[in-house]
């Protein structure tokens, strides 16, 4: 099956944001990187779109959806929102530099 490319504009919409945590900045030194995405994008569409955004050359992606907690705000019972997570390992010799921002 055959895809086509994405535009600059779309693949924005898909990264939404880096992950800065104590563990994702641990899986830095295996060339992984931690985002948050678009919850319809698929790991196709995400590759593409780091590839065009941070010009690297991605091996593999891993995604999971992590579902809303449960709180209670204001005596009013609700849920967070759900969030897709996505897990992106580089090739070798490839890094995204961490001061770099999406905007």
């Amino acid at each position: 099956m055959k895809f086509k490319n994405i535009s600059a504009e779309k693949a924005y919409d898909i990264i939404k944001k880096p992950i800065t945590t104590e563990k994702s900045t641990n899986l830095q030194q295996f060339n992984q990187y931690s985002f948050e995405v678009a919850k319809d994008s698929n790991s196709t569409e995400i590759k593409k779109a780091i590839e065009l955004i941070f010009k690297v050359k991605v091996n593999k992606v891993n995604t999971s959806i992590l579902r809303g907690k449960g709180k209670t705000f204001k005596g009013q019972y609700g849920f967070r929102k759900d969030i897709k997570k996505a897990i992106v390992t580089l090739d070798e010799g490839n890094t995204i530099d961490s001061s770099l921002e999406i905007k």
